[in-house]
């Protein structure tokens, strides 16, 4: 997304992937209002909206009490009323496809960052690997965008604070049907299952939440048992069960919250998860990110128009991002103390008592779905038509 904005506003822009494609099982499937409203802005949303997607318009919270509706996304003030769901692998390509139309803007596939050039105590761009050859980018700014396990991070020598414990995650489809009718977000809870349900246009794709331990818990009691746990916690997917081959049909996440205490180092910038890790609740992972992208283009374009860019500016990107990443931080902590609590006491998983009681009252119950729809605060591009559509 950084690469598109900044290629877009005349930025010459070298994008580095360690991969050959964008073919991966990515977890985060979700593209936000947020993110589509920047899109609309830069002429993209309509386009985007081509490809295939499913739209869900409120999110459930599902469990034998009972079903509560945890947030409407139709009610939000936006020309997107929803969380849209596509193949992340799929979004990757269409932002990329749309970069390429501009002349300064290059695309290096399987470059495997393994050096930072540095010259004066500043980065002035990074090494790589491609096959058996290597090669060299050098830059006024290096941005590391690699996730949470950053290579980049590493070479840098800047290490993230713990903000939670750990939680896994257990990753699974199963097939669609044409008439499922289902809501196509939701949490689904047992007595001891916490499900994660998003509807990709042609499967459902299952995140089995627990605490440390949880994934060897389940190994132990073998595939037959988790189906059924599965089945149990999802009836209306019990036909479908059988589809999970084995445990090679089933991976393993774990990750907990983790944030750098500086963003940046002369001619370095970190963003999303390389700079901050999310936890999945909420899965607002992939908006904090976008947002990231978005405020550094409005920070960062006019230095880097002109190849000179001063610590103080990457220290504002981290300025306007921080304290959001610090509020959404502090609530997926307290939701995951919340679960683990409840698996430790052998208790059914709830949703906070105080989030119940809003939800429940006209004038504060369109509060909660605003955070996954638009973050804490609302990120706009500051300058979206200060350039044309490309040549």
């Amino acid at each position: 997304m950084l690469s598109l904005l900044l290629a877009r506003a005349g930025v010459p822009v070298t994008l580095l992937e360690a991969h050959r494609d964008f073919e991966r099982d990515f977890r985060g499937d979700t593209i936000h209002p947020a993110t589509l409203e920047v899109l609309a802005q830069i002429g993209l949303a309509e386009r985007l909206h081509q490809l295939p997607h499913v739209k869900a318009t409120s999110f459930k919270f599902i469990s034998p009490r009972g079903t509560d509706t945890a947030g409407v996304f139709s009610r939000l003030p936006t020309p997107f009323p929803y969380i849209m769901i596509m193949p992340q692998a799929r979004f990757l390509e269409f932002l990329v496809e749309e970069a390429k139309r501009y002349p300064h803007f290059r695309l290096l596939l399987g470059a495997h960052v393994d050096a930072l050039l540095e010259d004066g105590g500043a980065v002035r761009g990074v090494g790589y690997r491609s096959g058996e050859s290597r090669g060299e980018v050098r830059a006024a700014l290096t941005v590391a965008a690699d996730g949470r396990f950053s290579r980049v991070r590493k070479l840098a020598r800047l290490e993230p604070v713990s903000k939670s414990g750990a939680m896994e995650i257990l990753w699974l489809r199963v097939p669609r049907s044409a008439d499922d009718r289902f809501e196509e977000a939701a949490i689904a809870v047992g007595q001891r299952e916490i499900i994660a349900v998003l509807g990709r246009p042609h499967e459902w794709q299952l995140g089995y939440v627990g605490p440390p331990g949880r994934y060897h818990e389940v190994k132990g009691r073998g595939i037959d048992a988790f189906r059924q746990s599965i089945a149990a916690t999802l009836p209306w997917l019990g036909d479908r069960v059988g589809a999970i081959g084995g445990w090679d049909d089933v991976s393993l996440l774990s990750v907990e919250a983790s944030r750098l205490e500086c963003w940046h180092r002369p001619g370095l910038l970190l963003i999303g998860d390389a700079a901050h890790v999310m936890l999945p609740v909420g899965g607002v992972g992939i908006n904090c990110a976008i947002a990231d992208a978005v405020e550094a283009a409005n920070v960062l374009t006019e230095p880097l128009r002109a190849a000179r860019v001063e610590e103080q500016q990457l220290a504002e990107v981290q300025r306007r991002r921080e304290r959001v990443t610090k509020i959404i931080h502090n609530f997926q902590a307290g939701i995951q103390g919340r679960m683990v609590k409840a698996f430790d006491s052998g208790r059914m998983f709830r949703l906070p008592l105080p989030l119940r009681l809003i939800l429940r009252v006209p004038g504060l119950r369109n509060l909660p779905p605003r955070v996954p729809a638009f973050g804490v605060r609302r990120v706009r591009l500051e300058r979206p038509n200060e350039f044309g559509p490309p040549p």
